[in-house]
Order: structure tokens, then sequence, then C-alpha cells
């Protein structure tokens, strides 16, 4: 049972160890320049309504406006796949699954969002994230 953590494992993978250390090496630099800019991409007020505003994306024609969308789910993947990586490994492992739930697109995602960041913990990286920015904070209704 313990063979999966021998060191015969180890010598055997060394290819596979390697590409895990370069994709958590990607990410976690990839995390560190895109999360500040995506952070302060949120509208202070983003929050404090109920329901969630129609985007512009409306207004698009439909196929820059269905590779808009594909592109954002997939930078919401990837980042949200980071973001689990680096809860067990080096980088911003919660703020990046947030952003990563931000931009994907589920049902119940405002509500989940809202709750998420009405956390005083997540809300304080956040706004330390946007006050670097020079963004004003975000804004939570706490109701």
């Amino acid at each position: 049972m313990l063979e999966w953590f021998s060191f015969e494992w180890f010598s055997e993978n060394q290819t596979l160890i390697t590409w895990l250390s370069v994709v958590s090496l990607i990410t976690f630099v990839g995390s560190l320049l895109a999360l500040p800019w995506l952070v302060s991409m949120i509208p202070e007020d983003y929050f404090l309504h109920h329901r969630r505003k129609p985007t512009n994306l409306k207004h698009q024609h439909p196929i820059i406006r269905l590779l808009l969308v594909v592109g954002k789910n997939l930078l919401g993947l990837v980042l949200l796949c980071g973001g689990i990586l680096m809860l067990f490994l080096p980088g911003q492992g919660l703020l990046t699954v947030i952003v990563g739930l931000l931009l994907l697109d589920y049902p119940g995602k405002f509500i989940l969002e809202r709750r998420i960041v009405a956390q005083p913990s997540v809300l304080q990286g956040l706004n330390w994230l946007r006050t670097k920015a020079n963004h004003p904070p975000i804004k939570v209704d706490h109701h």
C-alpha cells in the first residue's frame, strides 16, 4: 500500500513529477500576475445588488459573444483548477479559486459569490489586492 510513496515510484515517474512541477510553477507565477488585475476588474458595487446586472456582451455579435464566453469560462476553469492545486502547493489558492468561480458560468453562481465574498477574510484579501491596484474596496451587503 505504501508502494505508491516509495522512492522507486518517484524514480520511475520523474517525467511526471517534472511536468507537475513546471505546471505548478507556471500556475503560481500566472496567478501572481493575473489575480491582482482580475480582482481590480470587479466593480466595487458588484455584490450590493440582489440580482446580477446584464453584461454588455448581449450587444455583441453572436460569434464574438460565444468566443468571449468560452474564453472567459476556460480562463475560469484554469484558475479554479490552479487554485485547488495551490491549496496544497505554493500560491494564493483560495483567492485564485474565488476568481475562477467568478469567471465561470453556472446556476446559483451569484448567490455563491456573495456568500464567499461576505466572509471577512476573503473580503479583506480581495480588498488588499484592490488597494495595491489603487481601486476602491469592494462593498458587500451583509443581509
